[in-house]
């Protein structure tokens, strides 16, 4: 195992981005803890995580069997496992009441842990203020799919320390990640940027400018962007872009403001790949 990464890493929530969180510390050589509210979620949480591991193994990535990771990983209902961790990751959904309440139960039961919030969007110093040591608390946003993206976004709080910050960004380093290092503002960076062009291609949909695929496609082969702005909002969810717009819409203004068509889908249930619709048709399965 690398040097810098703690022996044992915690996840609170095992959804889609605390699994690939797990996956990517697991794969890393730590003993990983995912902690999920009953058992029928723990179930799968560990599901979503064998799943990426068998991956690994089948692509190469990594020189351990399935079995012998497997053996490091642990999901339960407990926050008592995260006793034993050097960092521990929120990864609830974005709700901020639920963050702060998932943070505060990650700081009693790992008084002596870096915690870290994967939040895409909430400020790193609002979360920090019920906390009782803020110094040792930071963003560390991944992205998704968590095993095949290469960027973290490492968020530093008013009362981050340095030592925390350059422990976090050895540790995306160890895991084989590339960090960016933002101060906390409202949507960072990534979420700032990704929902602002998310948004206007929704918008220019709506008016009628282009189809949803040559929006795409303008930007796939005129920018070079791997994935257009509409499908990266179907990967992403429809009901996630909203509420990370809604946020920056009171806290940047105007230009935030969700489009009615974004609002519709939602409310239609329309979320995008994971319910099969948005503004793809997905396979559900």
């Amino acid at each position: 195992m690398t040097a810098t990464l703690p022996r044992a890493v915690g996840v609170l929530g095992g959804g889609t981005m605390g699994a690939g969180i797990a996956h990517a510390f697991l794969v890393s050589g730590c003993l990983v803890h995912v902690v999920e509210r009953d058992d029928e979620q723990c179930e799968a949480a560990c599901a979503r995580v064998l799943r990426a591991v068998r991956a690994s193994v089948e692509r190469g990535t990594t020189d351990e069997s399935v079995e012998a990771l497997s053996e490091r990983l642990s999901v339960g209902t407990t926050d008592e496992a995260f006793a034993e961790c050097g960092l521990v990751i929120e990864a609830v959904p974005e709700q901020f009441e639920l963050k702060v309440h998932s943070l505060g139960r990650i700081a009693r039961s790992a008084p002596g842990a870096v915690i870290a919030s994967n939040t895409s969007s909430i400020s790193i110093d609002d979360l920090a203020a019920s906390l009782p040591d803020p110094e040792r608390f930071l963003g560390l946003h991944f992205f998704n799919p968590v095993p095949a993206s290469k960027l973290v976004e490492v968020v530093r709080g008013a009362a981050t320390s340095d030592e925390t910050l350059h422990a976090a960004q050895a540790w995306v380093a160890a895991i084989g990640k590339t960090a960016v290092t933002v101060a906390d503002a409202p949507g960072f960076a990534s979420s700032r940027l990704g929902v602002a062009l998310g948004l206007e291609a929704i918008r220019m949909l709506e008016e009628g400018v282009a189809s949803a695929e040559d929006i795409d496609r303008a930007m796939e082969l005129g920018y070079r962007y791997p994935v257009g702005p509409l499908r990266l909002t179907d990967i992403v969810g429809l009901d996630v872009r909203l509420g990370i717009a809604e946020y920056l819409h009171v806290r940047l203004g105007a230009r935030f403001e969700p489009p009615q068509l974004l609002r519709d889908k939602v409310a239609a249930g329309e979320l995008g790949r994971k319910t099969g619709r948005g503004f793809f048709e997905w396979d559900a399965s």
